[in-house]
């Protein structure tokens, strides 16, 4: 077969970039970002960062990375049988621009921990790859370094992330679909959001608790609105905060009434963290949580005490109740919030109950909203 034929304007397009114009087209390809580091045979410890990192293959685990031949540490790099891959976390740009930068010693005031063959593994990043070497290719003015993996561990942090030239912060897309198992029933969200509004005013008078409503959203709990109380829990109540699940009362609330395909993606990495954390007020794992969210269908109710509010700079209590669609499914909470030493948010408490009561009202609402709107009510 032969080669197709290219015009004269075609071949020139193609031949007319140059090294800056093809640094940023490859820099439209978003990646994560990583530390690499690795000892010489002297012992002394080496790291640079590489945004050049991808897996190969899973099964056996492999993966790769590629180092500029001109690099300061290349030699050491080329002669090691070992390299660890330190994925950052996205607070850690600085970590970043420090190991991009040549400087004597790298690891001067960085703290890290020794993991296989005592190669340095910097703490607080998002996760690790502790690997040894199997192949080098030459690529260009690059050398390509395939590692078979040989320990992993994950944190519940957040990568880093690049793209055109700028450290960029990894979100769920915000077009995202509704939660896996919902769509149908987000239709009723409007008109409870509507319905939930005119309750919030009343019981944050009534109780004098700050009040929030949540939505579970593509990042997982979300707060939708605030009522203060004549003393809010706080002076900053920011729209859009988002919420743990395992450890908020909100989050409870919802996931007790959501499907479990709807959940899971957010609740891993936090059980993860609580049992790391050896909290014995917090689910640690899946069957507990299992345990947990049970209860709360039970009652109705899901409380948090005592945990931080918002940045850490109050310690608050919470209690929070779901507030279902016409088939059963939490479309919103109602959540209660307010100091610890102030609040009793007990779930058989008079604020508890004035919240389950405001919540069975609203979804009864929607119950008969979606039944007068039916085909067969008419």
């Amino acid at each position: 077969m032969n080669a197709p034929t290219l015009s004269a304007h075609e071949q020139a397009a193609i031949e007319a970039f140059d090294k800056r114009q093809l640094r940023s087209v490859l820099g439209s390809f978003v990646t994560g970002v990583t530390v690499v580091t690795t000892r010489d045979a002297q012992g002394k410890m080496h790291g640079l960062t590489a945004n050049s990192f991808s897996s190969v293959s899973l099964d056996p685990p492999l993966v790769l990375w590629s180092q500029a031949t001109s690099a300061g540490s290349h030699a050491a790099f080329n002669e090691s049988e070992r390299f660890t891959i330190n994925i950052l976390a996205e607070d850690q740009h600085g970590l970043a621009n420090h190991f991009a930068t040549r400087t004597p010693d790298k690891f001067a005031g960085i703290d890290y921990d020794e993991g296989i063959a005592g190669l340095p593994v910097l703490r607080e990043c998002s996760a690790w790859l502790e690997c040894k070497v199997v192949s080098r290719f030459p690529g260009g003015d690059h050398v390509i370094f395939v590692g078979s993996v040989e320990r992993i561990r994950q944190s519940e942090r957040r990568p880093l992330v690049f793209g055109g030239g700028q450290y960029l912060v990894a979100d769920p897309h915000d077009l995202g679909r509704a939660p896996v198992g919902t769509q149908g029933a987000m239709k009723s969200q409007p008109h409870a959001m509507r319905l939930a509004s005119r309750h919030m005013v009343r019981l944050a008078q009534t109780l004098d608790k700050t009040l929030a409503l949540v939505a579970w959203g593509n990042h997982g709990p979300t707060v939708v609105a605030w009522q203060a109380a004549r003393t809010p829990v706080a002076a900053d109540l920011p729209l859009g905060l988002v919420l743990p699940v395992t450890s908020s009362a909100s989050g409870l609330a919802l996931a007790a009434f959501l499907p479990p395909e709807a959940i899971e993606r957010f609740v891993a990495a936090e059980l993860r963290e609580n049992a790391r954390n050896e909290s014995a007020d917090l689910p640690a794992n899946a069957g507990s949580l299992s345990a947990l969210l049970e209860s709360i269908r039970i009652t109705y109710k899901a409380t948090r005490r005592p945990g931080p509010f918002h940045g850490d700079r109050v310690l608050a209590n919470a209690v929070s109740v779901p507030i279902l669609s016409p088939d059963g499914v939490a479309v919103l909470a109602l959540t209660a919030i307010g100091p610890a030493e102030q609040f009793d948010a007990a779930t058989e408490a008079s604020c508890a109950n004035a919240l389950k009561a405001a919540a069975e009202d609203i979804s009864a609402a929607l119950k008969d909203a979606a039944n007068e709107n039916s085909p067969v009510a008419r």
